[in-house]
């Protein structure tokens, strides 16, 4: 939507470079932190107590991680973790004392029942919704405790004692100070398996369901399906520190496996940010050390054993939810950099070490544009179809909506064809963005049919009409505030790809993912907004909001696009370029259709007009023919035709 000469776009492509160079460079906390680790246990000087109290906060941090994944990502609160730090727990804990096998098959074992069990409860507790979710984690973890205190062959409210030590070549991992290499080993491990995950292809699907189910349908993502993926994920990564855990305190029984432990995890997830892998660790560590502490301390300056922990936490929560919802380490950052103003400090967090999701992801998506990567093009869709000029490509056959007994939608018929830029017009609540949602698939039809291509999409669901080629935007513009513009429009090209968490994780989806962000890249110079691609969506104007919304919708390569109040917020510049941008498209063979309240701009870039008012159909025609309609003009102007 804009033109570039020859010296901007070399000046772009410095740019690009340096942010590459930026983001590949040594990276002196991580480097700083790993040397800590080696060296910590080697030290006599450092007591025992604390080498244990650093192992609890490994294991702590790998059940926080998958709640990033689970709830500050897909945004699916979970109380029910620590039930299942108690299922990997006790697996290890029967098969190696009860049944004598080593604890590597006990790890194997505790991992495949802890996924199989979040398998079956996912496919029951994630269909629902808000605050029934967290109940029923709630419930799982009530269910979990007293299952592990009453069955005999689990010891009862006894527990297992006498757990043996993970041996390594023959070393026993017993003394803290061994156990400790392992323990962060596998910290180190799930932190890189979890951060590939969130940055990728399974990782934008994942956090586009914090926004809305509806948004990610709309570009192919099978919401249920990524759901799934991030219950069972955060469920193995709790298996895998029950697992350390168990062979770590050499015993296990019901009293750490609560539903007191399963608040605990979200409140260190909270304190670190929900969003953040390396505020997990921080959150553990601040939590396991100030409720030892006090533990200590209390007793001697009131006398008494009563549990001040709870009271302190508890007005810690109601602070942090205050004053610092996004956790503690956006703050620490602005402390330690002098910086007052937020949004200063929320920029700033693109360059900083700590490289969470909320900040260094921002640049990530061209960090994944490597120059290893070779250079081939994302594939065209596979079910693309190819209509003749002026051929039918949908037809609208007495659709009807009805929300209880309300009718929002009422026989409404229209057909449009190959090339052609419609519009649905009509005053404020006459229907047209419920029709949209109708021909999506985001709310199914009470009757009628919906033909694309000749093929009834009637009642199909979002995300199978998505990868048919139908892409839309939003009246309210949903994009993912936190992350990178490029990565918001690499979503759009969700269903054009295959790759899986597994590949994902292991960061073996490169050749995917530099092609997606390829193509997010080719949409985002197609509309002109090349020079934001690294910025985060959340801070661009409402105009430029909706310009990313329209490159993300082109992004999955349609032959139909629905455009929602795409001139909302444009300035009159913007809208001439939008109106240029719409009319290539429309010379490239695309159907488009619009709904938009600025007439002229409607006018002047429709061939045909559908009309609603109160949920019916009053008129149809061409933009001419439409100007003059009694009809039409008695819905905009409250009669004045009559006079």
């Amino acid at each position: 939507m804009n033109h570039t000469t020859p010296s901007q776009e070399v000046m772009k492509e410095e740019k690009v470079q340096m942010h590459k160079h930026k983001l590949r460079k040594f990276n002196p906390f991580v480097a700083a932190f790993i040397i800590a680790l080696i060296i910590l246990p080697q030290l006599s000087m450092v007591p025992e107590f604390w080498i244990n109290q650093m192992n609890s906060i490994g294991i702590s941090a790998i059940v926080v991680f998958g709640l990033v994944i689970l709830t500050g990502s897909a945004g699916m609160t979970s109380f029910g973790q620590a039930a299942f730090v108690g299922i990997g727990a006790y697996s290890t804990a029967y098969l190696t004392v009860t049944l004598g096998y080593s604890p590597l098959l006990g790890l194997l074992v505790g991992l495949f029942i802890t996924g199989v069990v979040a398998w079956f409860l996912g496919q029951v507790t994630l269909r629902l919704s808000g605050h029934f979710l967290s109940l029923s984690t709630i419930a799982l973890c009530l269910v979990f405790y007293y299952l592990f205190g009453n069955m005999s062959f689990l010891g009862r409210h006894d527990g297992l004692p006498g757990v043996p030590a993970i041996e390594f070549l023959g070393i026993s991992l017993q003394p803290a100070r061994n156990n400790f290499y392992l323990i962060w080993f596998c910290v180190l491990l799930t932190l890189w398996l979890s951060q590939n995950l969130l940055n990728s292809r399974t990782g934008r699907a994942v956090r586009a369901l914090n926004r809305g189910e509806g948004m990610a349908r709309s570009f192919g993502v099978k919401t249920f399906h990524y759901k799934l993926l991030a219950f069972v994920y955060a469920a193995l990564l709790a298996g895998l520190a029950g697992w350390l855990y168990a062979h770590e305190q050499r015993a296990v029984s019901p009293s750490t496996f609560g539903i007191n432990y399963g608040i605990e995890y979200l409140f260190m997830a909270l304190i670190g940010g929900f969003t953040s892998l390396w505020g997990a660790i921080f959150g553990a560590a601040l939590i396991l050390i100030l409720r030892d502490q006090i533990q200590n301390i209390a007793p001697k300056l009131i006398g008494s054993n009563v549990n001040v922990e709870m009271v302190f936490f508890g007005v810690m929560m109601i602070l942090i939810l205050q004053y610092a919802r996004n956790g503690l380490i956006p703050l620490i950052v602005q402390w330690i950099r002098g910086l007052n103003d937020k949004q200063k400090a929320k920029n700033a967090l693109t360059d900083d070490v700590l490289d969470e999701p909320s900040a260094t992801r921002l640049a990530y998506g061209v960090e994944r544009l490597r120059l290893s990567a070779p250079a081939t093009s994302l594939a065209p869709r596979k079910n693309r179809f190819h209509a003749a000029e002026g051929e039918a490509i949908l037809q609208v056959q007495h659709i009807r909506k009805e929300f209880g007994g309300l009718v929002a939608v009422n026989d409404i018929c229209f057909q449009i064809k190959s090339g052609e830029i419609m519009g649905l017009i009509g005053p404020n609540g006459a229907g047209k963005s419920t029709t949209f949602n109708l021909l999506t698939g985001v709310l199914p039809l009470t009757s009628g049919k919906v033909l694309f291509h000749g093929q009834d999409i009637s009642n199909w669901p979002a995300h199978r009409i998505a990868r048919m080629g139908i892409a839309r935007t939003f009246q309210h513009v949903q994009l993912l505030p936190d992350i990178s513009v490029v990565e918001n429009v690499a979503l759009g090209a969700h269903s054009r790809a295959n790759t899986g968490a597994v590949q994902a994780a292991l960061r073996l989806d490169n050749e995917s993912e530099h092609q997606l962000l390829e193509e997010a890249m080719k949409q985002l110079k197609r509309v002109g907004l090349e020079d934001c691609a690294l910025l985060p969506a959340g801070g661009l104007s409402l105009g430029q909001q909706r310009i990313v919304e329209i490159a993300r919708a082109l992004c999955l390569a349609p032959s139909f696009l629905l455009l929602d109040e795409p001139a909302a917020g444009l300035r009159y510049k913007e809208k001439e370029a939008l109106a240029a941008v719409l009319h290539a498209l429309r010379s490239e063979g695309m159907s488009i259709l619009l709904v938009e309240h600025d007439m002229d701009f409607v006018m002047r870039l429709t061939n045909h007009l559908v009309v609603m008012d109160f949920g019916t159909q009053i008129a149809e025609g061409t933009p001419a023919e439409v100007q003059t309609n009694p009809a039409v003009l008695e819905a905009y102007l409250g009669g004045v035709a009559d006079e």
